[in-house]
Parts: structure tokens; sequence; C-alpha cells
């Protein structure tokens, strides 16, 4: 799969950790040792998240048992700078049931064992129970979309401070403006709204395919006329009529996550693998690939619209049984790697292209989520707590 320096391959199964025994937690009952106990912790975090910026280095996370999917998720949102420069100054929760069940606690204590570490790899045990008390199953095949929603949720759920909040969201929610017009007489119907991922088809309403990101990115964004049975009710009409329905972006995030929809129901309602080839680019810009009807920004909020890819989840395998990779470009030295589980190795743009699919080879590595970092960012943007 290219030319590569280091490159493991992944056809053999992932390391899976070695099983650990997990220890109670003792409650303890005196309240001024709790307390105590309280303040070393925090003045441990300080120590270790209180400098200007950490580098993030290369360390793999084990497999505790179909765990890839969360594995690289972790990867994708640990090794952005934006993202621990929040979650170093979250409040600390006093009891030890609190901390225990607090996703954004938990995943700090993970970058603190995987940064202050010596091994090449850690296990999220703790975080992974962490989420099972939120009612997220452990050792199932989860799809990277849904589970990338999931645990955003509930980060921005546990952040008791208001400003980080507002950070989480400025730094992932994508917000759009969703029009109705009846294409009878003038009735419109504008609602803004947001969004996580922008859920890209991979293939047209005729079946055919999309030849590139840029082309699914105009294809979402394309008016599309509701007919037939999915005629809406106009109010000024007093009856079902013929709609145009479009949406126009609005603002776009410092981290914008792009959903290439390679999975679809088959008439058997059975999950198809979409394998098909799909080019990504290194540098995004919305400016030159969406016209002027599918925006609502100003060219202040349009300057912010380069990007540079910062990582790819890819998919192996089928819709059924397949695993989970990321690929990463550390924004500390700019180098490709590959997260595979335990395993991580520094790995070539060639190796990250062969990402792009092959309608032949459905059993390799397809990219499934694609992250984007902006280039000149603006800050703060206004608008994102106006949409939510």
């Amino acid at each position: 799969m290219g030319q590569t320096s280091g490159r493991q391959e992944r056809n053999k199964k992932p390391e899976v950790a070695p099983s650990e025994i997990m220890e109670a937690e003792i409650e303890v009952q005196n309240t001024k040792e709790e307390t105590k106990d309280v303040k070393a912790k925090n003045q441990k975090l300080t120590s270790v998240f209180g400098l200007a910026d950490l580098k993030n280095e290369a360390i793999g996370l084990y497999n505790l048992g179909q765990s890839c999917c969360l594995n690289s998720l972790l990867q994708v949102f640990l090794m952005n700078i934006h993202f621990t420069r929040i979650l170093r100054r979250i409040t600390v929760p006093p009891s030890p049931a609190q901390r225990r069940n607090n996703v954004p606690y938990q995943m700090l204590l993970l970058l603190e064992k995987m940064q202050c570490g010596k091994c090449k790899a850690v296990g999220p045990t703790d975080l992974a129970c962490c989420l099972s008390e939120h009612r997220v199953e452990l050792f199932v095949q989860h799809d990277a979309a849904q589970l990338f929603l999931t645990l955003w949720n509930l980060l921005k759920k546990q952040m008791k401070k208001p400003e980080l909040v507002e950070e989480l969201s400025d730094l992932y929610t994508i917000c759009i403006q969703e029009h109705l017009a009846c294409q009878k007489c003038s009735f419109e119907v504008k609602n803004n709204s947001t969004m996580l991922t922008l859920p890209l088809p991979v293939l047209d309403a005729n079946s055919h395919r999309l030849k590139t990101l840029e082309d699914c990115l105009q294809y979402f964004f394309h008016p599309e006329e509701l007919t037939g049975q999915n005629m809406c009710f106009c109010q000024q009409c007093g009856r079902k009529t013929t709609f145009l329905q479009s949406m126009k972006l609005v603002h776009l995030p410092q981290t914008l996550a792009l959903h290439l929809k390679r999975f679809c129901f088959e008439r058997s309602s059975r999950t198809q693998k979409l394998s098909l080839h799909l080019p990504f680019p290194q540098e995004l810009d919305l400016r030159e690939i969406l016209t002027e009807s599918q925006c609502q920004a100003d060219d202040s909020e349009k300057g912010t619209w380069q990007f540079e890819l910062f990582a790819v989840v890819a998919h192996s395998g089928l819709s059924s049984c397949g695993h989970y990779c990321a690929y990463i470009r550390s924004l500390t030295d700019c180098k490709w790697y590959c997260f595979n589980d335990s395993e991580v190795c520094q790995v070539s743009w060639d190796d990250v292209k062969c990402t792009y699919g092959h309608s032949n080879l459905y059993w390799r590595e397809t990219a499934y989520l694609l992250f984007y970092m902006k280039k000149h960012p603006q800050q703060p943007w206004p608008g994102v707590s106006e949409c939510l």
C-alpha cells in the first residue's frame, strides 16, 4: 500500500491487551483524607497539563476486544492540541464516584497516561468502563460516525464550565441554514441548525459514483426538488405542493469532520459497504467548491474556509465484520502516523492515499471519516451559540 517508512502490515490481527484485573476503588472514610487526595490529584494534573503547549506523542492504545473504533476516535481527539487545551482546563469532579463516571476527566487521565508513560501503548480500560456507565456498549462493533457523535455529546454534557462548552462547540460545530421554498408561490421556510459532521453521499440519486470529495460536497449542497410522495404542505397554497429543498453553509469550525457514507441498506435489509475509489485532497478550499447560492456567510467567515487534512479514520473488511485504524498528521512535527490499536508507525502520504478505496477490493482500507483543520482560524466566532 504505497511507499512507506516502517509501516506495519495490518492483515494480522491487532494486538490485544493482556487481561487486566480491575481493582475496586476503596472509598475514603475520612473526609479530610479524601479532600487531601483530590487536592493532590489536582496538583498532579496542573503540573502535567499546565504547560503552554505539550507535544502529543504517538502512543498506541491496546485493543480491549473490538475496541478498534473507540481507539481510533480517541487518537483523533487526543492528537488534536486544540481539543487537549480545552480538556486540560476541566473541573475535576469532587468524589471518586463522580470521577469514575466523568468522560472528560477519564479522557484527561488517559492523556496523562499516554504522555507520561514510557510504554509504546496503554490500555483505555478506565475510560471504557466509564463509557459503559453511559450506555456505550463494549465488545461490540461500532460505527465510527455514530460513536464520534456519542463521545462528543458526552464530553459536552459533562463539561461544567460554560466557556469550555462554547469552545468545544466552536471547535467542531458546523452551522447551516436549511431552506424550503414552495414552487407554486412565494412561501419559504428558513431554519438554522448545527451538525457535527457533514454526511456526504458517495453516490448520486441515480447511483452513479461521485468521483472526488469536491464532487461529494457540491452534491450535498445541491438543491433538491421534493415531488410526489415527498411534497410538503404549503400554508399559503393550503395544499401539498412541490418544494425546493436546499442548504446553505453559514459557519465552519476549526476542525471540520466529513462523513463519507460508505454503508448503505440494500432491499434485502442488509448493509452493503461501498469501497469505490474516492480521492480526497490534502488541502481543501470550500470557497472554490461551493457557489454563492450555497453559502450564507460574509467575506470574513469565508476567509477562514481553507483547510488542511488532519486525520483519516479508515475501515477495512465488510460492513458486518471489519477493523478501524486512524491516520493522523501530527501538529507538532507535521508527519503522518498510522494508529492501529497498540501499533503506531510513521507513514507517508502515499500510504494515506491508499485509503481512497477500490471497488474490487472491498476488504481493503477505505476512508470513512475525514478531519480537516483550518489554516487560518477566526477567533472567536460569535454565531455558534445562536445556531445551537
